[in-house]
């Protein structure tokens, strides 16, 4: 893969998703920062990103998100904020995204896009920046992608810099996504959110991990709920689960995809979701794609 990039200056790489497996607020800092505890899955959700290199020295998109001036885009972001930390002018790019995670799902996907431009433009700029400097570069960006510039499955502290790497059993796992988008601020801003839950410790998630418990909760599903019904009707029709991120997706943990695909035959039998509402059986992922451009 590398040695093709490097000579044709092109690349595509898969950006998976992630589910909050916990996700506990334990307090905020004073510039109003929320600190957090949670688990970080990577799962086979995935965009894929095609990259191209320009002799113009233009960063640009091959087409605009729906409803994302390109701006706002944070594969642009990105990539800017990569040529403004370079040491030399660098070529221009055109990133073309295929967009399979649901935006404003929890899911992690917009970060996901940015920390694959990170990486994928670091290798074809051959920039030879360290991860620690690229997971610096991308916190500015958004919280969560320090975690997926890391490469694997994580315990996640502080406001999501602080990575622990975690080895998570293999799983099968049920996404619903309602059919609604819940908008994070707004969750983060609410006066019922929890803010004070009891820090724990690695070895209680183990614990509960290796006897198939679930563990601990998503602080921020009660607001979310609250705010949009349709993501507490479909945590109601779906046994056993559990908010990603601040909404909208919800998901249920299964030990192989038999059991996953019967969960989701379940919910069609029943008429239990929304007419709007999507699914998808997905598979638990140890590695980051394009984390390998950095080892």
């Amino acid at each position: 893969m590398t040695d093709r990039a490097a000579a044709t200056g092109r690349l595509s790489l898969q950006a998976p998703a992630k589910i909050n497996l916990f996700l506990h607020v334990v307090g905020r800092r004073a510039d109003g920062y929320h600190l957090l505890q949670s688990v970080f899955q990577l799962i086979d959700l995935a965009d894929t990103l095609h990259f191209e290199l320009r002799n113009d020295g233009q960063i640009a998109l091959a087409a605009p998100l729906p409803g994302v001036a390109p701006e706002d885009d944070l594969c642009i972001r990105a990539a800017r904020l990569l040529e403004r930390a370079a040491s030399r002018p660098v070529p221009g790019v055109t990133i073309a995204v295929d967009k399979r995670i649901p935006m404003g799902g929890g899911l992690g996907g917009g970060s996901s896009d940015a920390a694959t431009t990170l990486l994928a433009l670091n290798h074809l700029w051959q920039l030879g920046m360290p991860r620690a400097r690229l997971g610096e570069l991308g916190l500015q960006l958004g919280a969560d992608l320090p975690f997926f510039i890391g490469g694997g499955n994580a315990w996640v502290e502080g406001i999501g810099e602080q990575l622990t790497p975690l080895h998570l059993p293999q799983r099968w796992f049920l996404v619903v996504h309602p059919g609604v988008g819940v908008a994070t601020p707004a969750v983060f801003k609410a006066p019922d959110l929890t803010r004070n839950t009891p820090s724990v410790i690695i070895s209680d998630f183990v614990r509960a991990a290796s006897a198939n418990e679930l563990f601990g909760r998503n602080d921020l599903q009660p607001v979310a709920e609250r705010l949009e019904p349709a993501v507490k009707l479909a945590a109601e029709a779906l046994p056993g689960s559990r908010m990603s991120g601040s909404g909208a997706c919800v998901f249920a943990a299964f030990d192989s995809e038999a059991a996953a695909n019967a969960a989701l035959q379940s919910l069609r039998e029943r008429n239990a979701l929304a007419v709007q509402a999507r699914t998808w059986v997905v598979k638990g992922l140890d590695r980051y794609p394009a984390a390998a451009l950095a080892d």
